[in-house]
């Protein structure tokens, strides 16, 4: 292949490349991307995937001789960490040209492109490749299980695959509004869960924790997500649909309950809606400040235990949001883990690493992949709780 082709030759050999990475198996992927970089002049591309606890970025399917790379310490974890460009010098005296992997705010890792000279065209092609990778791999692992291993650094116990299969990516997002969670421990999960989700005009979040810590807890939790989820695609309002998951629990699991959290913003007028089901209250913070029980409200039954035996339907508030609002859901978990001295990481140590952070420039995945890193060293990384947190930011563009 000409190695200096035309703007015209190069983009019908992106043309090749869409179409042979989409009959490629995984482990045929880095061929193909190698086939093209090599082509067009971007030498050599190796892909790195973030690990589930986002810890460390492993070689891609294929790869499985090369070594992990830390996140925190590396160019490809600062390409991750902050979701920009980064270029070294190796060794040998050539380029290395790191690249987020992200489709839109889901991060999925990094790719590197390793070439002797950087020019415009050249750093052009690699952001077009970038962009095409990261959907070529999210269509890909929703099929293969072999992606989903090389994300692991470590067995998963049963409960927890039951609950992981029925969670969204960690992030998603449009130029209006971004939604991220995380969840601990990421291979021992108990019953959290979250769920985030467009629909129209309306962001959907959910904040679940089932009763106990077994398998019976994961599939309460994995029946009010259903029930959930059968409900908001049916077009139900947020009342019935709170209704809909009471009755999931009490027809299948009668001897289970969850408590849960349910919220809708209007994404253009920033109204927001939630219902509070036994559960920590959401959490408000407008200009780097934590607007103390803004959004606390008088408590619901738990989910499975139905309004109407306490004699009260369910309760809907609304507020209406400020740009640049954040709203924290959160479990238990969070504020109540201990460390070997018995304190508390605490809802004070929680809000003000959000609010630091948030300050300090951080993008809200950032922030929340920090934060949860921090409850598990309160901890020794050995939670005793399921710990989630799901942060999510109104920003409309300016009128």
């Amino acid at each position: 292949m000409d190695r200096n082709p035309s703007v015209g030759s190069g983009e019908l050999l992106l043309e090749e490349l869409v179409r042979a990475a989409q009959l490629a198996s995984p482990a045929e992927l880095p061929v193909v991307l190698n086939r093209y970089t090599e082509a067009v002049g971007l030498g050599t591309a190796a892909i790195y995937l973030v690990d589930i606890q986002q810890r460390l970025l492993v070689p891609f399917v294929g790869a499985e001789g090369e070594p992990d790379v830390d996140l925190d310490t590396s160019l490809a974890g600062w390409t991750y960490r902050t979701n920009s460009l980064r270029v070294g010098e190796t060794p040998s005296g050539e380029l290395d040209v790191w690249l987020p992997l992200a489709d839109g705010a889901e991060r999925l890792g990094v790719v590197e492109f390793t070439m002797g000279t950087l020019d415009g065209l050249r750093l052009r092609r690699c952001r077009t490749t970038a962009l095409l990778l990261a959907l070529i791999i999210t269509s890909k692992r929703t099929f293969s299980d072999t992606i989903a291993q090389r994300m692991r650094t470590r067995p998963m116990h049963l409960p927890t695959e039951m609950v992981r299969a029925f969670l969204p990516p960690r992030s998603i997002g449009t130029g209006r509004v971004v939604s991220t969670a995380a969840l601990e421990p990421a291979y021992e999960l108990g019953g959290d869960a979250f769920d985030h989700v467009f629909t129209e005009d309306l962001l959907h979040t959910t904040v679940l924790d089932g009763m106990g810590h077994d398998l019976a807890s994961g599939l309460a939790t994995s029946v009010a997500m259903a029930g959930c989820r059968n409900a908001r695609r049916s077009g139900a309002g947020l009342a019935e649909l709170v209704g809909k998951v009471d009755d999931a629990l009490a027809k299948w699991l009668p001897d289970q309950f969850c408590t849960g959290v349910f919220t809708q913003l209007h994404v253009p007028t920033g109204v927001l809606r939630w219902c509070n089901c036994g559960h920590p209250p959401p959490l408000l913070i407008r200009r780097h400040r934590l607007l103390h029980k803004a959004l606390d409200r008088p408590s619901e039954p738990p989910l499975g235990l139905p309004a109407r035996l306490a004699g009260t339907a369910r309760q809907v508030h609304e507020v209406r949001l400020e740009p640049g609002d954040r709203i924290l859901l959160y479990s238990d978990g969070v504020v109540e883990s201990r460390n070997e001295a018995g304190e508390e990481f605490g809802l004070e140590r929680f809000t003000d690493y959000i609010i630091r952070s948030t300050a300090a420039g951080q993008n809200a995945p950032e922030v929340l992949r920090l934060l949860i890193h921090s409850i598990l060293d309160h901890r020794q990384n050995r939670l005793s709780d399921d710990a989630t947190i799901l942060l999510f930011e109104w920003q409309p563009p300016d009128p």
